[in-house]
């Protein structure tokens, strides 16, 4: 049964998904009970380039230059090497990537638009100036889309149902049975669908980021996925939300307040 939203916001379960699931990425987690939050405020690309998605749609500028323009202001936040060099050509042309980069990031599209179809257009575009592989594209746009239909009111058997028949992904499989032989993968392919079933799986948002990080692979971008659909299903614990707020420095955390306005 879905829960009523302890607090109706949104970029705040990507960002807690990317700074808890960071210490996991390279160290593998096996205990369930992790402690959420440390005393080392890191975040990393997923939370700059999010950010930046968010600031192009509040100022109406393209997505590739307010990425640009992020990733230079935070040039160690932990960027592919694929996409260092794109930056370094000022973003003039997609690399053709079919990583789960634009998957991560693409959280603001689904909270700014209205419907199914302008979120799945805004998901490409977003996407495509970094990641211009079909794949790419195919995974920013099924993890914004199950934003927008968390947050429009479906149920888990919708998103499922919907995801699987328009992206042919399995969402049938079960946490259990992938877990044994999971590795880690920085695909699209290899990591958004199981990090859509982290969430299908999930009794509320903070067990949506266990079951993501507990999977053992891509665990920052797992998480942020997994946290940036529960969060538009579940709502974010006040706690939660209170340690991404301390943890942000102030011009991310700025961005991040004026678009919860403006997506409401």
């Amino acid at each position: 049964m879905k829960k009523n939203a302890l607090i109706p916001v949104c970029l705040f379960g990507t960002i807690a998904g990317d700074m808890i699931g960071f210490r996991f990425e390279w160290n593998k987690c096996t205990d369930p009970n992790f402690v959420l939050f440390t005393h080392n405020p890191h975040f990393t690309d997923d939370t700059v380039l999010t950010v930046a998605v968010a600031d192009a749609i509040l100022t109406q500028r393209g997505y590739g230059e307010v990425i640009v323009e992020y990733a230079r202001r935070y040039p160690k936040a932990g960027y592919g090497s694929f996409f260092r060099r794109w930056l370094a050509n000022d973003g003039m042309e997609p690399y053709n990537s079919f990583g789960n980069g634009s998957a991560m990031r693409v959280s603001p599209v689904a909270w700014a638009f209205n419907t199914g179809e302008e979120v799945l257009r805004e998901a490409e575009r977003s996407a495509a100036v970094t990641h211009s592989h079909p794949e790419g594209i195919k995974g920013a746009q099924s993890v914004a889309l199950a934003i927008y239909l968390a947050r429009t009111g479906a149920d888990k058997n919708q998103i499922r149902k919907e995801i699987e028949a328009r992206f042919g992904f399995d969402l049938h499989r079960t946490l259990d049975e992938i877990r044994p032989t999971y590795q880690w993968d920085s695909t699209s392919p290899g990591s958004v669908p199981e990090s859509i079933i982290a969430f299908l799986e999930a009794a509320d948002f903070e067990s949506a980021l266990r079951n993501a990080i507990l999977l053992g692979g891509d665990a920052d971008t797992m998480a942020a996925i997994a946290g940036s659909i529960a969060e538009a299903y579940y709502g974010v614990p006040e706690e939660i939300v209170a340690e991404v707020r301390k943890r942000l420095p102030a011009d991310l955390l700025d961005v991040v307040e004026r678009f919860q306005t403006y997506a409401r």
